[in-house]
């Protein structure tokens, strides 16, 4: 029963009268447009609108049409314009938007401007700057968006690097920053500089033997946990929205659900700064997932400066599109993979000139974090690489292979995650977010340490892997035997033995993706922002094999390790998160090269086909079905053979469904109704007897509507009769002053007959964003389906229990 009052907030929701007028249009675009042309918009929250006196006998064989055609439905549309009431028409927190009302609004708003903009010339102006206030507000967001990330990069690398050492000659300086100025470093020590002091040397005064080790390990633990307490207890106090992820509750906001605050101005200052000291503390996260929050959260808070987006919510998500797509831009350093995956990924409506506007966005993000430059690379990403080695044909096997792997992660991966946040919400254990922040920080730091490969962050582990060995790199894993001579550069020996210290560094390579495996399962869900961390692979090969040695050269390079890292990396990526075409996009974007498309692509596709073949669904979907949010998945099927009838409520064993008559109820009848049921809304009917349907009203729009009567007009009481018809009824010359409430009236709610199939009936509530529709039997009104009781019959189909997946 809690869960049934939990959700009964209102989903889908606006009108046509048969699904039959649908089946014909031939786009999501048309869809909406023709809907537009003949809806009446005062629309209805959804939800449990079941119960009360309905009388069950036989009416004709009226059919509500769509009130009587267009002139009908834009009189009454614009009649509510022209008499708008203060409050009508918004939403109330965790109910979902109404698509096709805001769409018509927005034209109805644009038709106004452009009949006065040949008035004069301020009219003009307002026109001018409501055509160009979608360039503007792409534009702040996009220089938020970038300022934002470079700050994060920086703050970051210094946090983390002061977990093990400071610098002296400048406190604000990392230890790369540090080290630039000095004279003493060597190519074999790049990083040691008398500037830079680690925790040991300051305390102790020695830099190496067993005490220095000791107190460096302890100062590095003292470190990681003091961020990751700082950042979940400033997470708890003041924004519990900045944790997670985000991009799952993005998913449903842009599919028109409202989750006040979520994109505020605390949850993006929370977010900005526990982000740093998420990443800071070295717990297995990413910075990527949060940044698309944060980006999301600039968008929103200046879409308020602007009113054709502050009073419009369906237009406020194009901005949000867009900030998402600006968003990743920063995170990968790949402006038209931020694109493709608001468009692949996120976004549920999505029309030209959002995608115009987000490659805007991107780009603008994209400059002024190159124009900070926090890596000091001159590149938006720490580990950016260039590959010139062509791949040969044969290497496809390896490929694939590595696509399968990343499909069998990432549905391993999935599965784990999904079960131990399932646990987590059941148990105590989920009662205590700092005390198992502290918890997996303190494993991850104990275990972190020993090992070079986890003890530093994730940027610069991915740098190492995917960056090929040079005559510049230090790194363990181009310690190969030196057989240079005076005469033999140093990559044209390419089969040079390798030295201890690459076996050492592959053995530490295996032990940390074990590790990483088993760590981010419990840190994704974390009360902490945390993205997805980006795991990599290692490749080795040996001239002498079997099949190097019938493809390659003798003396030649014949693969290029770093490409199967990258690969193994979106392999491994797009099993987790099922992303295709703007994965490939961003790699390619990471790479600079469009030598390695196919390899790209051929792992991706195997590893989204491997991970499908064990569940459709991927890691953020996964969690919008945990949390229960109210999200219809266009990539879902339906394909099962039921009926409206079969889904609509009331069922035989509900009470008769919840109903109101068009002229015969008083305001205290009226609010005796809505103080005895918890409903959002109301089908208006003639009258009892004949259960012919007239509209619907919504609970928050009437009580408005009543409260807004009493202030304003006299004689509005108790007894006042209430009428939703054009005129009204006839009353004895001794009544109070009637009550008209017809502008608040949904004139054309959308009807279907209880045997439309519910695979055409799903269709039309993903395609319109539809929150609820009425079901009607020979004209007659029958019942209710809404957004709720199809995810429940969904679930049900699926086998699940409808009950513990709405609004856990």
């Amino acid at each position: 029963m809690e869960s049934e009052q939990l959700y009964s907030r209102g989903y889908c929701r606006t009108g046509y009268s048969s699904y039959n007028s649908i089946t014909s249009a031939s786009s999501d675009e048309e869809l909406l447009d023709s809907a537009g042309a003949t809806m009446d918009f005062h629309t209805t929250e959804d939800d449990n609108l079941l119960d009360g006196d309905a009388a069950s006998s036989p009416g004709s064989n009226y059919v509500m049409s769509n009130g009587g055609g267009v002139a009908s439905s834009t009189t009454h549309l614009l009649d509510f314009l022209e008499e708008p009431i203060p409050g009508v028409g918004t939403y109330d927190d965790f109910h979902t938007i109404d698509w096709v009302r805001e769409k018509c609004k927005d034209r109805e708003r644009h038709r106004k401007i452009n009949s006065k903009k040949k008035e004069s010339s301020w009219e003009f102006s307002k026109s001018v700057y409501d055509a160009w206030s979608g360039w503007l507000v792409v534009t702040l967001t996009g220089l938020a968006s970038g300022a934002l990330a470079g700050l994060i990069d920086i703050a970051a690398d210094w946090l983390n690097d002061l977990k093990e050492g400071v610098c002296l000659s400048a406190m604000w300086f990392n230890h790369e920053q540090c080290c630039w100025t000095s004279n003493e470093t060597t190519f074999a020590e790049r990083d040691k500089c008398p500037q830079w002091k680690s925790w040991a040397e300051l305390i102790l005064g020695q830099a190496e033997g067993p005490g220095s080790y000791i107190m460096n390990y302890f100062m590095y633990i003292y470190w990681a946990l003091s961020f990751a307490f700082l950042a979940v207890l400033l997470v708890k106090v003041f924004a519990p929205y900045a944790c997670g992820s985000g991009i799952p509750e993005i998913k449903t906001i842009l599919s028109g659900f409202i989750i006040r605050g979520y994109l505020g101005k605390w949850t993006l200052l929370i977010k900005t700064i526990t982000l740093v000291l998420a990443v800071a503390s070295g717990l297995s996260l990413g910075k990527e997932g949060p940044l698309v929050h944060v980006a999301c959260c600039c968008g929103n808070i200046f879409s308020y400066l602007f009113p054709k987006y502050s009073k419009n919510e369906a237009k406020k998500r194009e901005v949000l599109s867009a900030a998402s797509a600006a968003g990743v831009s920063v995170a990968f350093g790949a402006p038209i993979g931020g694109v493709l995956f608001s468009l692949e990924e996120v976004s549920y409506y999505f029309p030209l000139k959002t995608l115009w506007r987000s490659f805007f966005a991107a780009l603008v993000a994209a400059f002024v974090l190159r124009s900070i430059n926090p890596f000091g690379n001159s590149r938006l990403v720490l580990f950016y690489v260039e590959y010139h080695t062509p791949w040969y044909l044969f290497e496809l096997l390896p490929f694939i292979l590595l696509g399968v792997f990343g499909g069998l992660w990432g549905a391993f991966f999935i599965r784990a995650n999904i079960a131990w946040c399932r646990r987590r919400k059941s148990t105590r254990f989920g009662k205590y977010p700092v005390l198992e922040v502290i918890l997996v920080t303190a494993i991850t730091a104990v275990v972190a340490f020993p090992n070079p490969y986890t003890r530093q962050n994730t940027s610069m582990l991915i740098k190492e892997l995917f960056t090929d060995c040079g005559p510049l790199e230090s790194s363990q894993l181009c310690q190969y035997r030196s057989q240079m001579n005076g005469s033999k550069a140093f990559n044209e020996t390419p089969n040079r033995p390798s030295a201890p210290g690459v076996y050492a560094a592959m053995w530490q390579l295996c032990l940390a993706l074990i590790f990483k495996v088993v760590i981010t399962i419990f840190t994704f869900g974390l009360k902490v922002p945390s993205g997805l961390f980006i795991p990599s692979m290692l490749a080795y090969y040996h001239h002498d094999w079997f099949i190097f040695k019938e493809w390659c050269e003798v003396g030649a390079d014949c693969i290029t390790p770093g490409l199967y890292a990258m690969v193994g990396a979106a392999a491994c990526l797009g099993g987790v998160t099922r992303m295709t075409v703007s994965l490939v996009v961003i790699v390619f974007e990471l790479t600079g090269g469009l030598e390695y498309i196919v390899p790209l692509m051929a792992a991706v596709m195997t590893s989204k086909w491997v991970g499908d073949a064990f569940g459709r669904a991927g890691i953020y979907e996964s969690h919008i079905r945990l949390n229960g949010y109210p999200f219809l998945d266009a990539k879902e099927e339906f394909t099962h053979t039921t009926l409206a009838r079969e889904v609509m409520r009331p069922r035989r064993s509900d009470p008769p469904l919840a109903v109101l008559t068009q002229d015969d109820l008083s305001v205290e009848e009226l609010q005796a109704v809505i103080s005895e049921t918890s409903y959002n809304g109301f089908p208006v009917i003639v009258s009892k007897e004949s259960q012919r349907l007239v509209g619907f009203a919504l609970r928050r729009d009437i009580t408005i509507a009543i409260e807004n009567a009493r202030r304003k007009q006299e004689g509005i009481v108790l007894a006042s009769r209430v009428y939703f018809t054009q005129h009204a009824p006839t009353l004895p010359a001794d009544s109070p002053r009637p009550l008209k409430l017809r502008s608040i009236l949904d004139m054309s709610p959308f009807t279907v007959t209880d045997h439309t199939p519910m695979e055409i009936v799903v269709d039309i509530f993903r395609k319109l964003g539809l929150r609820q529709c009425l079901v009607t039997h020979n004209g007659r009104l029958l019942g209710i389906i809404t957004k709720k009781d199809i995810l429940r019959h969904m679930a049900q189909m699926a086998n699940q229990d409808p009950d513990t997946i709405m609004f856990n």
